[in-house]
């Protein structure tokens, strides 16, 4: 991890985008080092969130949908 990363990481976590609420942070092993747990108004809100870190990881973006929700959508 190199001092431009670390920093530009304290930055975000303390000041995320406008709109987005943390939730958590996890790291993990495997494909990717850790998994950061967020809440955005909209999916372009969401892209912000990573576009801090755009240079120095590969990353994915997925949507979660409550199980609640989801099952309403299946009746």
């Amino acid at each position: 991890m190199t001092a431009e990363f670390r920093e530009i990481n304290q930055k975000t976590m303390k000041n995320p985008p406008p709109g987005i609420k943390i939730h958590n942070v996890f790291y993990t092993l495997g494909q990717y080092d850790f998994v950061i747990v967020y809440e955005a108004p909209s999916e372009k809100d969401a892209m912000k969130m990573g576009a801090a870190w755009a240079k120095f990881v590969e990353s994915q973006t997925l949507t979660a949908i409550p199980q609640e929700e989801a099952q309403k959508l299946f009746k």
